[in-house]
């Protein structure tokens, strides 16, 4: 055992810890349910406001452009101004823009609440995971911690669909923007007394132009992404995302002449940071997508309606529940390679189930797939997530949360990209529309689903129910291919898991040969000169 190890073993959270590690989690479960319902909400509020298709669109996106946007400078800023301040500042800004989001009265004002959110919104994880970091200094009690903060974020965007349903059956729309403010309230009154500050007193200002170049550099990544997936290969997207490159070169060449970068470059020199962040980016690649495409499935092709689709998600939710707590538990025991690399195993049998998919089999296949894919996906986040943040020094948390969230932003923009391209490919080359179908209701049957869907709605009975079929078969088509494709790359990313972390210990103590693990949190210049140690 090394002296860093050895000097002093980590003071264990008490319960004021575990319950400030609530009032963290449950905006975190909410702001997950707010991003979901917004998707159930926008053919309401755009019949009631008058928004049309470039207005919907904006309404959709914006949020996600922003949060991406601003992780990166938000995660920096809290290390320098005060996480706990950072935070504070973030939940009451959420709160005054989801009122501001609820009473809007026009398009143009909704979008502005959106993006204000967004804003808000890239405060908050880095923020929350980074007090975690600080809260829980016990490598056993920090994965925990971490799992359950983890658990919210996925258990939040499963029930967002039973959630939004009800809501919306029994309320106007704008009061599924109102779910996250009784929890930022709580966040605003509880905060103070029972989170702690920590900021690092060593920091530099914030280069502005640092924070306009990585705003430059992932938007149009993000925005050609999305385009692409929408739209397929296209010159102007295309062009974006190439623009956002050769600014993410400047970007990166600031950051290496700064005596105060926005981002610390060297967390990426750290073995288990990098590795750790690629493999996390690639299952939410191929895990991520899955998602939309089984909502798509339950509501447009076995006919349910949101609230009974969002009901049929509660196996995955269990699942994502036991998987995220027992995770932290087995990681005790268990080496990271080991065990991320068996989640995905299991991840990898769900899809291989949903594969098994067809118009006729109804639900319970799929479902049975999609939860098996979720138990499995328990170790690769909260492991994952632990040697990202844990890889770097205290002072540095807020950043290395921010990339790791970024990570994720870029990883599902990708899978809808380029898995959402080829389900698309796969339904537009499968789908035989009538040959008396009238042009424009063939046009918008071939495009998606939903077009089939809406019409159908609009074709004579036995004429609507022939284009629904073939349109509900050729979606399942790309389902199956969709899911195919991930298992297949999943496994191999769960051999590459345990090829590039196997030296990490269970327990903390790195294998011979290896470097220090993710939990001693070993600042990244003191790890480089650390010799390793075996694992006891």
């Amino acid at each position: 055992m090394n002296e860093t190890q050895s000097a002093g073993v980590a003071p264990r959270a008490g319960r004021r810890e575990w319950i400030a590690l609530a009032v963290l989690a449950l905006p975190t479960l909410l702001v997950s349910i707010d991003i979901y319902v917004m998707l159930l909400a926008l053919p309401n509020l755009s019949a009631d406001l008058g928004a049309d298709n470039t207005q919907q669109l904006w309404i959709v996106d914006i949020y996600g452009f922003m949060v991406a946007g601003f992780l990166v400078t938000m995660g920096t800023l809290g290390d320098r101004i005060g996480r706990r301040k950072l935070l504070l500042i973030g939940a009451a800004a959420f709160g005054a823009a989801s009122v501001l989001a609820a009473y809007s009265t026009s398009p143009e004002m909704l979008i502005v609440a959106r993006a204000l959110l967004g804003i808000a919104g890239a405060t908050l994880a880095p923020s929350t995971l980074s007090l975690i970091t600080t809260m829980f200094r016990d490598p056993k009690q920090m994965g925990m911690a971490i799992g359950i903060w983890a658990m919210c974020f996925s258990v939040g965007a499963i029930i967002g669909p039973v959630v939004g349903g009800a809501m919306l059956e029994n309320f106007w729309w704008g009061s599924v923007f109102l779910l996250g403010v009784p929890a930022m309230l709580l966040l605003l009154v509880a905060g103070p007394k029972l989170l702690p500050e920590y900021s690092n007193p060593a920091a530099g200002r914030v280069d502005l132009p640092s924070v306009a170049l990585s705003m430059a550099t992932i938007l149009p990544i993000i925005w050609g992404l999305k385009e692409i997936a929408k739209s397929g290969l296209q010159p102007v997207p295309i062009a974006a995302i190439v623009v956002g490159i050769v600014l993410g070169v400047a970007f990166v060449r600031r950051q290496r002449r700064l005596a105060s970068p926005l981002l610390d470059l060297r967390l990426f020199s750290t073995r288990s940071f990098s590795i750790a962040l690629g493999i996390i980016m690639c299952g939410t690649t191929l895990m991520g997508v899955m998602m939309l495409f089984v909502t798509q499935q339950l509501e447009l092709v076995e006919g349910l309606s949101p609230l009974r689709a969002g009901l049929w998600m509660i196996p995955a939710v269990l699942a994502n529940t036991v998987s995220f707590l027992v995770s932290p538990i087995l990681g005790r025991r268990i080496r990271p390679a080991y065990l991320i690399a068996g989640g995905l195993v299991i991840s990898v049998i769900g899809l291989l189930v949903i594969t098994q998919v067809d118009v006729g089999s109804g639900p319970v296949t799929l479902v049975t797939g999609f939860a098996l894919m979720f138990l499995g996906a328990g170790p690769l986040v909260t492991l994952g997530t632990g040697l990202v943040v844990g890889s770097a020094p205290p002072e540095k948390a807020g950043s290395a949360a921010s990339i790791n969230e970024t990570s994720g932003q870029f990883g599902f923009a990708l899978g809808i990209a380029a898995l959402g391209s080829v389900g698309t490919a796969v339904y537009r080359s499968r789908i035989s529309v009538p040959s008396d179908v009238p042009a424009q209701a063939g046009d918008a049957a071939r495009e998606s689903l939903a077009g089939a869907t809406s019409a159908a709605g609009a074709l004579p009975g036995d004429l609507g129910r022939a284009v629904l079929t073939t349109a509900r078969e050729a979606f399942t088509g790309g389902l199956v291919t969709v899911s195919a494709i991930s298992a297949a790359l999943l496994a191999a990313v769960a051999i590459l898991t345990v090829a590039l972390l196997r030296r990490i210990g269970a327990s903390g103590a790195a294998a011979e040969g290896g470097e220090l693990p993710a939990e001693a949190a070993v600042p990244v210049a003191a790890a480089e000169k650390t010799p390793a140690h075996s694992a006891g």
